[in-house]
């Protein structure tokens, strides 16, 4: 089967590689010919997401399709299921697109979420709850990794941040006493089976994630409501696909939903080494109507992004160099996955390197 996939970074690289594995093809729509899932694609249409010529191309050349990043225009992906089952559906990108939908949504399907506030004005700030801040303002579309936020200690701080952000919508959320962040991944079959990968772990430099340990440390009860939210959320928007769900875990053991993203997620790269069907092969195999297979974990492991600073020890100014990958994997139970790009940066995820902690 051939497999329409929208984007063309790293999460779309390793899911052509788990179809390639069983067998499929993949035809990916990218603006950039030469990205990580464009050079191992079976075929590449470069054109932007929402270019109707190019849509009609993936159309045409695929019988079903998917998404590797949630900010997809959704109008693309409701063009593309009159041709074909689309997985996820727009309706459900949409709702992980702004974060205000987002959490009146997760807050619907009986899963807490922090205190917040719909930013919209200065005269929104000025007059919302006292009892947010201190606070984390974020713009309510396109931020990641960190990109889009500040956090605020008062009224004055979250004004002059939110003029910084060019008054866009935003929303502005209590700043909580976290104890520990943790991620479910579940895949959601069309049948409405489920799968629910181990809790990880994560760690966060900077608003990007540095690295996920696997299994989290915490106890079974608050790993099981953390499963059991984020297959209540998966299942009140009737998702089909790998979904992930990332959680604050706070300091008097309660858990709050932070948010979700509608792909496989940077936490569950792990699984492709410790466990039995990794979020890559799911993602396949949802695409392709086959059973969903094992989540089990095969060892503990700990996953670690490889940021474009690696390639920089002495900085920007003195050039790029190539980091020793020999250094960096001649412990055993190291594997080493490179993206593909050509060009470092500093916070880019160049990589990541995955260890079994058993051995």
């Amino acid at each position: 089967m051939n497999i329409g996939l929208l984007g063309g970074g790293q999460l779309g690289r390793m899911m052509i590689q788990a179809a390639h594995q069983l067998g499929h093809t993949v035809t990916v729509l990218d603006p950039d010919p030469n990205g990580p899932a464009g050079q191992i694609a079976d075929q590449v249409i470069v054109g932007a997401y929402d270019d109707p010529q190019a849509l009609a191309q993936l159309a045409q050349a695929a019988s079903v399709f998917t998404t590797e990043f949630e900010n997809v225009p959704a109008a693309s992906l409701r063009f593309l299921a009159a041709h074909g089952p689309t997985y996820p559906n727009a309706d459900c990108v949409e709702k992980a697109q702004d974060r205000l939908v987002e959490k009146a949504f997760i807050q619907s399907a009986g899963v807490a979420v922090a205190a917040h506030a719909a930013i919209r004005s200065v005269d929104d700030l000025k007059t919302c709850a006292a009892e947010l801040f201190p606070a984390i303002l974020k713009t309510a579309r396109l931020g990641y990794d960190g990109k889009g936020q500040a956090v605020v200690q008062n009224r004055d701080q979250a004004i002059e941040a939110f003029k910084s952000m060019g008054a866009v919508v935003c929303v502005l959320e209590k700043k909580l006493p976290l104890a520990k962040e943790i991620s479910v991944i579940i895949a959601r079959h069309a049948d409405g089976s489920v799968a629910v990968f181990p809790v990880g772990e994560n760690i966060h430099k900077g608003g990007i994630l540095d690295t996920t340990m696997v299994p989290a440390q915490i106890d079974d009860q608050l790993a099981s409501t953390a499963r059991d939210a984020a297959s209540r959320i998966a299942q009140t928007m009737g998702y089909v696909g790998v979904l992930c769900v990332e959680f604050f875990v706070l300091a008097d053991g309660s858990l709050v939903a932070n948010e979700m993203a509608p792909r496989p997620h940077n936490s569950g790269h792990y699984s492709i080494e410790a466990c039995q069907t990794s979020q890559f092969e799911q993602q396949v195999r949802i695409c392709t109507g086959q059973a969903l297979g094992s989540t089990d974990l095969k060892f503990p492991v700990r996953m670690t992004n490889l940021l474009g600073d690696l390639w920089f020890p002495n900085g920007e100014a003195a050039g790029q160099v190539e980091p020793d990958w020999a250094a960096m994997t001649q412990t055993p139970g190291s594997s080493l996955h490179l993206y593909g790009k050509a060009q470092a940066r500093p916070g880019r995820k160049m990589g990541h390197l995955t260890q079994r902690l058993d051995v």
